[in-house]
Protein backbone atom coordinates (compact mmCIF):
# COMPACT_ATOMS: atom_id res chain seq x y z
CA UNK A 1 0.00 0.00 0.00
CA UNK A 2 1.48 3.28 -1.16
CA UNK A 3 0.03 5.78 1.35
CA UNK A 4 -0.60 5.03 5.00
CA UNK A 5 -0.90 8.42 6.71
CA UNK A 6 -3.71 10.66 5.46
CA UNK A 7 -3.31 14.42 5.53
CA UNK A 8 -6.14 16.99 5.59
CA UNK A 9 -6.29 17.21 1.78
CA UNK A 10 -6.60 13.42 1.49
CA UNK A 11 -9.44 13.47 4.02
CA UNK A 12 -11.21 16.24 2.11
CA UNK A 13 -10.81 14.28 -1.13
CA UNK A 14 -12.29 11.18 0.50
CA UNK A 15 -15.18 13.11 2.08
CA UNK A 16 -16.10 14.79 -1.19
CA UNK A 17 -15.86 11.59 -3.24
CA UNK A 18 -17.91 9.73 -0.65
CA UNK A 19 -20.60 12.38 -0.96
CA UNK A 20 -20.51 12.51 -4.77
CA UNK A 21 -18.33 10.01 -6.62
CA UNK A 22 -19.39 11.38 -10.03
CA UNK A 23 -17.79 14.79 -9.69
CA UNK A 24 -15.03 15.65 -12.11
CA UNK A 25 -11.44 15.84 -11.01
CA UNK A 26 -11.49 19.56 -11.81
CA UNK A 27 -14.45 20.14 -9.44
CA UNK A 28 -12.87 17.95 -6.76
CA UNK A 29 -9.63 19.88 -7.01
CA UNK A 30 -11.55 23.16 -6.60
CA UNK A 31 -13.36 21.85 -3.53
CA UNK A 32 -10.18 20.68 -1.79
CA UNK A 33 -8.08 23.68 -2.82
CA UNK A 34 -5.41 22.15 -5.05
CA UNK A 35 -4.87 22.03 -8.81
CA UNK A 36 -6.25 19.12 -10.88
CA UNK A 37 -3.00 17.19 -11.64
CA UNK A 38 -1.95 16.66 -7.99
CA UNK A 39 -5.58 16.01 -7.08
CA UNK A 40 -5.77 13.20 -9.62
CA UNK A 41 -2.44 11.78 -8.37
CA UNK A 42 -3.79 11.78 -4.81
CA UNK A 43 -7.04 10.09 -5.85
CA UNK A 44 -5.09 7.38 -7.72
CA UNK A 45 -2.81 6.91 -4.69
CA UNK A 46 -5.86 6.61 -2.38
CA UNK A 47 -7.35 4.01 -4.74
CA UNK A 48 -4.08 2.06 -4.92
CA UNK A 49 -3.69 2.17 -1.13
CA UNK A 50 -7.16 0.67 -0.71
CA UNK A 51 -8.93 3.67 0.83
CA UNK A 52 -11.32 3.76 -2.14
CA UNK A 53 -12.79 0.40 -3.16
CA UNK A 54 -14.86 1.61 -6.09
CA UNK A 55 -17.59 3.90 -7.34
CA UNK A 56 -21.26 3.09 -7.76
CA UNK A 57 -24.70 4.59 -8.23
CA UNK A 58 -27.06 4.46 -5.23
CA UNK A 59 -30.21 3.04 -6.83
CA UNK A 60 -33.77 3.39 -5.53
CA UNK A 61 -34.86 -0.18 -4.81
CA UNK A 62 -38.56 0.70 -4.56
CA UNK A 63 -38.66 2.43 -7.95
CA UNK A 64 -37.00 -0.65 -9.44
CA UNK A 65 -39.71 -2.93 -8.04
CA UNK A 66 -37.98 -4.15 -4.88
CA UNK A 67 -40.54 -3.14 -2.26
CA UNK A 68 -39.38 -5.38 0.57
CA UNK A 69 -36.22 -5.10 2.67
CA UNK A 70 -35.57 -7.86 5.18
CA UNK A 71 -32.76 -8.48 7.63
CA UNK A 72 -32.31 -12.23 8.02
CA UNK A 73 -30.47 -13.41 11.12
CA UNK A 74 -28.91 -16.78 10.33
CA UNK A 75 -27.67 -19.38 12.80
CA UNK A 76 -25.52 -22.25 11.57
CA UNK A 77 -25.13 -25.78 12.93
CA UNK A 78 -21.33 -25.52 12.73
CA UNK A 79 -19.04 -22.54 13.08
CA UNK A 80 -15.96 -24.34 11.81
CA UNK A 81 -13.99 -22.03 9.50
CA UNK A 82 -14.68 -24.08 6.36
CA UNK A 83 -18.42 -24.00 7.12
CA UNK A 84 -18.38 -20.24 7.67
CA UNK A 85 -16.50 -19.69 4.41
CA UNK A 86 -18.90 -22.01 2.55
CA UNK A 87 -21.89 -20.02 3.82
CA UNK A 88 -20.24 -16.72 2.83
CA UNK A 89 -19.63 -18.05 -0.68
CA UNK A 90 -23.25 -19.17 -0.97
CA UNK A 91 -24.48 -15.77 0.31
CA UNK A 92 -22.40 -14.02 -2.38
CA UNK A 93 -24.18 -16.14 -5.02
CA UNK A 94 -27.69 -14.98 -4.03
CA UNK A 95 -28.58 -11.79 -5.94
CA UNK A 96 -31.27 -10.82 -3.41
CA UNK A 97 -28.63 -10.71 -0.65
CA UNK A 98 -27.12 -7.25 -0.89
CA UNK A 99 -24.98 -7.37 2.27
CA UNK A 100 -23.72 -10.19 4.47
CA UNK A 101 -21.99 -9.78 7.82
CA UNK A 102 -20.56 -12.42 10.15
CA UNK A 103 -21.42 -11.55 13.74
CA UNK A 104 -20.14 -12.42 17.17
CA UNK A 105 -22.79 -13.69 19.55
CA UNK A 106 -26.02 -15.63 19.17
CA UNK A 107 -26.47 -14.93 15.44
CA UNK A 108 -23.76 -16.13 13.06
CA UNK A 109 -24.69 -13.94 10.06
CA UNK A 110 -27.02 -11.12 9.24
CA UNK A 111 -28.13 -10.70 5.64
CA UNK A 112 -29.65 -7.61 4.08
CA UNK A 113 -32.11 -8.96 1.52
CA UNK A 114 -34.20 -7.11 -1.05
CA UNK A 115 -37.23 -8.71 -2.67
CA UNK A 116 -40.03 -7.62 -4.97
CA UNK A 117 -42.62 -8.54 -2.34
CA UNK A 118 -43.11 -10.66 0.79
CA UNK A 119 -44.06 -13.74 -1.24
CA UNK A 120 -40.83 -13.52 -3.26
CA UNK A 121 -38.85 -13.28 -0.02
CA UNK A 122 -40.66 -16.28 1.50
CA UNK A 123 -40.06 -18.33 -1.66
CA UNK A 124 -36.35 -17.53 -1.52
CA UNK A 125 -36.24 -18.10 2.26
CA UNK A 126 -37.72 -21.60 2.10
CA UNK A 127 -36.24 -22.65 -1.24
CA UNK A 128 -32.73 -21.29 -0.83
CA UNK A 129 -31.74 -19.98 2.58
CA UNK A 130 -33.26 -22.50 5.00
CA UNK A 131 -32.49 -25.29 2.50
CA UNK A 132 -28.79 -24.35 2.38
CA UNK A 133 -26.29 -26.74 3.97
CA UNK A 134 -25.45 -26.04 7.63
CA UNK A 135 -28.29 -23.51 8.19
CA UNK A 136 -29.89 -24.23 11.55
CA UNK A 137 -32.35 -21.36 11.92
CA UNK A 138 -33.34 -18.04 10.41
CA UNK A 139 -35.09 -15.11 12.03
CA UNK A 140 -36.51 -12.54 9.59
CA UNK A 141 -37.06 -8.87 10.43
CA UNK A 142 -39.06 -6.89 7.87
CA UNK A 143 -37.96 -3.26 7.55
CA UNK A 144 -40.93 -0.91 7.84
CA UNK A 145 -39.11 2.19 6.55
CA UNK A 146 -35.61 3.55 6.18
CA UNK A 147 -34.95 6.39 8.61
CA UNK A 148 -31.33 6.92 7.62
CA UNK A 149 -29.27 5.69 4.71
CA UNK A 150 -25.77 7.10 4.66
CA UNK A 151 -23.16 4.86 3.05
CA UNK A 152 -19.49 5.19 3.91
CA UNK A 153 -17.82 6.32 7.09
CA UNK A 154 -18.00 9.55 9.10
CA UNK A 155 -15.10 11.75 8.07
CA UNK A 156 -15.60 14.43 10.70
CA UNK A 157 -13.31 17.39 10.44
CA UNK A 158 -12.49 16.65 6.82
CA UNK A 159 -13.64 20.09 5.74
CA UNK A 160 -15.68 18.73 2.85
CA UNK A 161 -17.57 21.33 0.88
CA UNK A 162 -21.22 20.75 0.13
CA UNK A 163 -21.61 19.50 -3.43
CA UNK A 164 -25.07 20.04 -4.87
CA UNK A 165 -24.69 18.86 -8.47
Amino acid sequence: MARVKLDEIDRRILANLQRSGRMTNVRLAQLVGISPPPCLRRVRALEKAGYIHGYHADLDAGRLGYGVLVFAQVGLHSQAEQDLVAFEERARSWPMVRECYMLAGETDFILKVVARDWDAYQTWLTGELTAAPNVDHVKSALAIRTSKHEPGVPLAGAGAEAEND
